[in-house]
């Protein structure tokens, strides 16, 4: 079962990545949270996720940390952002995660979180969107091919514009590539959580957004997870 190997999460100090450690520890999962050395780790510490000093724009860094987890894991990245001297976490962190994933030769699962927009979903972006957030986008987008790429058994999900209010249970995840909208950050980990449990998810790329804050031409039905329970 998925949620008997260790998992480990790359962004899990605050965001998403924060609300799935809380998610998967009170499952009861073995949680191994790689942040970099300068990161506010109160909030995950309290999880109880085991914390490792990595920064993830460090391949020796991230390299390392895996290497340090015996058996097979699963892993989760949330990484965005960019540094002060310009690089990006959105490409080069995961693109470093990814690559080592695929070294070690143990990790079953790979579930990276991008955003809307991202791959084949480019062509339907507004300008707005373009001037406000295209050179990320573009660059998880970098990230999201090397993934498929990879050989390893991958799952993209794509959130829309996040909110930080509590979760709603209204998220959903759908392969529209027109679809946008917005959704809490705690319903994309709920989603997460849902997705690493549900093998149809494998080799697929999802949009993730709001059952009642989402827009889209077209007329798809929501893919249809398999329902876990939550123990928070």
């Amino acid at each position: 079962m998925p949620d008997m190997r260790p998992l480990v999460i790359f962004g899990a100090s605050r965001g998403v990545g924060l609300e799935l450690a809380r998610l998967e520890r009170a499952a009861g999962r073995h949680v191994i949270a790689p942040v970099r050395p300068q990161s506010d780790i109160a909030a995950l510490d309290g999880t109880g996720a085991a914390i490792l000093r990595a920064d993830a724009l460090s391949r020796q860094d991230v390299t390392g940390a895996l290497a340090r987890i015996g058996g097979d894991f699963d892993i989760v990245s949330t990484l965005g952002g960019q540094a002060g001297d310009g690089r990006r976490a959105d490409d080069e962190g995961n693109i470093n995660v990814i690559d080592a994933a695929v070294a070690t030769g143990r990790a079953r699962r790979l579930l990276l979180v991008t955003s809307i927009g991202c791959g084949e979903m480019a062509p339907f972006r507004s300008a707005r969107a373009i001037a406000a957030f295209g050179a990320a986008v573009d660059a998880k987008t970098l990230a999201e091919e090397r993934l498929r790429s990879s050989g390893l058994a991958w799952t993209i999900i794509r959130p829309g514009g996040l909110l930080s209010e509590p979760a709603t249970g209204r998220g959903l995840l759908s392969e529209d590539p027109q679809i946008h909208g917005s959704i809490h950050r705690a319903d994309v980990a709920r989603l997460v959580f849902r997705a690493l449990r549900d093998a149809a998810t494998v080799c697929h790329a999802f949009a993730a957004v709001d059952a009642e804050r989402m827009n889209s031409v077209n007329v798809r039905p929501p893919f249809p997870l398999a329902e876990q329970d939550f123990r928070t």
